[in-house]
Parts: C-alpha cells; sequence; structure tokens
C-alpha cells in the first residue's frame, strides 16, 4: 500500500492547485486518509470540474487565490501551520503555453518561487514545515527523442514555453534547496526539498480542453469523430493515482528521513505504459464499447515531442514505490468513471472507491 493511514492522521497539509484534476483527486485521498488539508489556488479551472463533482470544498480548508501573489500566499501557508507542502498549482497545458507564454512562466517559474518563498518565511516564523514537494512534469528534460527514458541526472531543457517553464521551476528548487535548504545543513533549518516528475497523466474527472482523454470522451459521449494530430507520438501514459501514490510515499520519507530524500524523482510507467496516441485512443474506444470513426488530422506548425519516456528505477529502489495498473486497466477505469458520471452517481464515493481499489485506503 503506497498510503499510510497512521502517518497521515492529523497531518497539516498545504496543497497548491487544489481545484485542478490531479489535485482534487489529492485532496480527497489525503482527507480519506485522515489528514488536515488547506488548498489554495484559483477557482476550478473547467466547468464542470471534479471539484466540484466531489465537493472538494467541503472536506478542505479552500483558498481562493493566486501563486503569483506572493502576500496572500505567504498568509495562507503560515495560517496552515503546515507539516508537509505540495505545491502543484500550474498552467499545465503544452498547447496553452504558446497562445499565453508568459502567463505560463509566471505561473510556474514565478509561483515556484513564491511557494519556497513562504515556505522560507515560515520556518524564520517557527513553523514546522518538514517536507515540501513542487510538482513538475516529465517534460522538463531536454528531449532528445530518445528511445529509452530520462534519469533524473540528465539535462533538463524543455523546447516549447511549458516544458521549458517546468525545467525552470526544477531549477528554481534545486537552488533554493541549495541555498537555503541544504541537506547538509538539515539539522538547522529542518526542511528537506524534493521534485517529482510525472508521465502523462489520465484518469476519470478530467475536463480539461485540448486534452486527449479529455477530447476523446467528449467525443464519445456526444458521438462524435475523433480526430487526432499525433498519433504517432509516444508518452508514458498512467493513471491519476499512480504519481499521487508516489508524491504521498516521497512526502512520508522526506518528512520521517529528511535530507536523505532531497532531490529529484522520477513517477512514470513501465515501458509498457509508453503508448502511442493512437493506441490510447483504440484501447478506450473499445472500453467504451464504440466504434467511433477516427480520423488522423495533419500536424499543426506547433512543436510536441514525438517519443518520451521516464526512467523510474530510482523511485523503484529507494522509495519501494512501483507502477500498480497498467494501461489498459487505467483506462478501463475511465471508461467505468464516466459511465458512474454519466449516470448520475455519487462521484466522491466513485472516487474513493477507485482510491480503495488501487489500496490507497
Amino acid at each position: 500500500m503506497v498510503s499510510d493511514q497512521s502517518f497521515w492522521k492529523g497531518k497539516n497539509v498545504f496543497v497548491t492547485g487544489h481545484t485542478g484534476f490531479k489535485g482534487s483527486w489529492l485532496c480527497l485521498w489525503l482527507h480519506s486518509l485522515g489528514a488536515r488539508v488547506t488548498g489554495y489556488a484559483l477557482q476550478p479551472p473547467t466547468d464542470p470540474s471534479l471539484f466540484a463533482c466531489c465537493g472538494i470544498g467541503s472536506l478542505v480548508h479552500s483558498v481562493i487565490g493566486d501563486v503569483r501573489v506572493r502576500e496572500s500566499l505567504t498568509q495562507a501557508l503560515a495560517e496552515a501551520q503546515p507539516d508537509i507542502v505540495i505545491h502543484m498549482a500550474a498552467q499545465p497545458l503544452v498547447r496553452a503555453s504558446y497562445v499565453h507564454p508568459a502567463e505560463t512562466y509566471e505561473v510556474n517559474v514565478l509561483g515556484t518561487v513564491n511557494v519556497l518563498e513562504a515556505v522560507r518565511a515560515a520556518v524564520h516564523q517557527g513553523i514546522p514545515v518538514r517536507a515540501c514537494i513542487n510538482v513538475t512534469s516529465d517534460k522538463c528534460y531536454d528531449n532528445r527523442e530518445w528511445i529509452w527514458g530520462y534519469r533524473e541526472q540528465d539535462r533538463l531543457g524543455g523546447y516549447d514555453p511549458y516544458s521549458n517553464s517546468k525545467a525552470c521551476s526544477e531549477l528554481v528548487t534545486a537552488a533554493y534547496r541549495n541555498s537555503f535548504f541544504h541537506p547538509d545543513r538539515y539539522g538547522s533549518h529542518g526542511v528537506a526539498v524534493a521534485s517529482a516528475r510525472a508521465g502523462n497523466v489520465i484518469g476519470g474527472g478530467d475536463f480539461a480542453e485540448d486534452r486527449l482523454v479529455p477530447d476523446i470522451v467528449r467525443a464519445l459521449l456526444r458521438r462524435e469523430t475523433i480526430r487526432l494530430r499525433r498519433p504517432h507520438s509516444v508518452r508514458p501514459w498512467q493513471h491519476v493515482l499512480e504519481p499521487l501514490g508516489g508524491y504521498l510515499l516521497l512526502a512520508k520519507k522526506l518528512y520521517e528521513h529528511g535530507a536523505a530524500y532531497a532531490g529529484g524523482w522520477n513517477f512514470g510507467p513501465d515501458d509498457s505504459g509508453a503508448e502511442t496516441v493512437l493506441a490510447i485512443t483504440e484501447s478506450l474506444c473499445a472500453a467504451w464499447g464504440s466504434d467511433t470513426p477516427i480520423i488522423i488530422e495533419g500536424e499543426d506548425d506547433v512543436h510536441e515531442a514525438n517519443m518520451l519516456k521516464l526512467d523510474c528505477s530510482k523511485a523503484k529502489a529507494e522509495l519501494g514505490w512501483h507502477p500498480k495498473w497498467t494501461v489498459k486497466q487505467a483506462i478501463q477505469h475511465i471508461a467505468d468513471w464516466v459511465r458512474a458520471y454519466e449516470a448520475g452517481c455519487d462521484i466522491q464515493q466513485v472516487c474513493l472507491r477507485q482510491i480503495d481499489l488501487y489500496g490507497g485506503i
């Protein structure tokens, strides 16, 4: 089991980006483990949203705010008195970063600076923050289109504004760790800082625009043709609970063992999870029981990587973390979630059942 209820019960956890897709799943999971969660984020980015469907606002102390506003973020974090900070707030879309590059850098880079500054301020006030995780992306690496997975020590880069902003966020995290939270001086500051790089996350409750699985789901529900831009691009697909389980395990290790676990960590699927866009589309159509037509459209002039995989040997060896669900299982859980949503079921209970099935409660 990736989560430990005896550890999380009563822990104060500060989560940025709690109104988003991943943040909502994480808050529900933490609440089910008995943690006291404070969330800080903008209003949910979509309507409908998983945040609203699950009633997350009634489970956590929800603060609506912008990570670009340092003063309000610092105040919210101080008032939460957190033991653990998990920073997930972001502009999360590659294609949106071409339309709004400056905003992408402001949120993803300056937002990281502001979170780490808020942690610094909390430590100076005597607030016992013990662990801080900055969640970035598999796209933070300098992508050479390799057929093997990127490791934590490989070069950071990023071609597009989104990917590059995540590499910058990683560099900011490393600079703050070296300058203010150095592992060699852990005894004086008491904060262990890490970053987490996840693969392409999929799951029920993602309503984002211009993202593969939500676009497929919308087409299936509307009985519309599915249109693909880059059908042969390979990504490391994983159910949302996989990396979230990794974050929870990493946070526990950071809290209990401090500097020994500071640094960067990959959380991605095994090689079998590296599938093409077309394969994922066909699998979801099959799980849904649909013969919806798929049209391959010509690629536009926006650059996107063709091949991306992660090497997660470090997390497996040092954290004992391993992927639990295959891509096929992840797709089936998405189809089950969407059917339940369409049938008007209690979505909070649907999500809790999937967390329990994963082994998280």
